[in-house]
């Protein structure tokens, strides 16, 4: 399962009922970053199987002291990178292909607009969005994958 942007209480007061089935479910949990909230970070890793995190822009000292500004990790033989912000859409395959060559998915956030694309070089992009503030997307949303022998598949958006 794969968040971002969570800015709960400031946006929503807890995150929607499915997200946290979805959560109770997954083997793992990816979030990147904009939690807002150290309550939920502690209420997320709790529930998770295994949390693999990075904090965001609007998240404070307390948040930034307990995970990375980056995280790495390998699952079933994919390279994952979490961050937070990407820069500008305009461009951001090619940048993100040259300031990440040894991954094979790179999960971010940031702009809470769902994102799915691959480069020139194979790296996946995705962006989960938000669950709790669309901005000016039609829906809240999040995102489910799954990896399996050194593939990543069945990535699907949801719409809350």
């Amino acid at each position: 399962m794969l968040l971002a942007d969570t800015h709960v209480p400031k946006r929503a007061r807890d995150l929607p009922a499915r997200v946290w089935d979805e959560v109770d479910r997954a083997d793992v949990v990816i979030h990147a970053g904009d939690w807002v909230d150290l309550p939920t970070f502690e209420a997320l890793r709790s529930r998770s199987a295994r949390l693999v995190a990075c904090w965001g822009n609007n998240d404070g000292d307390d948040l930034r002291a307990l995970m990375p500004e980056r995280a790495d990790v390998t699952l079933a033989g994919v390279r994952i990178t979490v961050v937070h912000e990407t820069g500008a859409s305009a461009g951001r395959e090619k940048r993100m292909s040259a300031a990440y060559p040894d991954t094979d998915v790179l999960v971010f956030g940031h702009s809470h607009i769902p994102w799915d694309t691959t480069t020139e070089t194979g790296l996946r992009l995705l962006n989960p969005g938000s669950p709790t503030d669309r901005r000016r997307q039609p829906y809240c949303t999040y995102l489910t994958a799954t990896v399996r022998d050194g593939e990543l598949g069945d990535v699907e958006l949801h719409r809350l």
